[in-house]
């Protein structure tokens, strides 16, 4: 019914940026809250960053001031640009999408996971 199709992983050196993008697709009505997730190895899954339809956004402590989320709701994109990263950010990055599907059924999507790795 609604898939998403994450890009912009990588490996980077600490103290430098990437910018993840999100896309969402399928029999989708409406999208209200898009977040994004991180989990490393042995962890359980944590929020990083969400932000409702009217733009209003929440980060994770470990993020706040170098991390923002965005979305185009034309588009039904969202990213996250990571600034100024740390080992500690390192990884999988997974896209979260709530919404209305062209039934007016709600719908959770996730997306695949793309790897974050922040080393010298």
């Amino acid at each position: 019914q609604v898939q998403l199709v994450e890009s912009g992983g990588g490996s980077v050196q600490p103290g430098e940026f990437l910018r993840l993008s999100c896309a969402a697709s399928g029999t989708i009505f409406s999208i209200n809250d898009m977040a994004w997730y991180r989990q490393v190895p042995g962890k359980e899954r944590e929020l990083v960053a969400s932000i409702t339809y009217s733009g209003s956004t929440n980060y994770a402590d470990p993020v706040k001031g170098r991390f923002t989320i965005s979305r185009d709701n034309a588009k039904y994109m969202v990213y996250l640009q990571m600034n100024n990263l740390k080992p500690d950010d390192t990884a999988v990055y997974y896209c979260n999408v709530k919404g209305l599907v062209k039934w007016r059924s709600p719908f959770l999507a996730w997306g695949q996971g793309t790897q974050v790795t922040v080393s010298s």
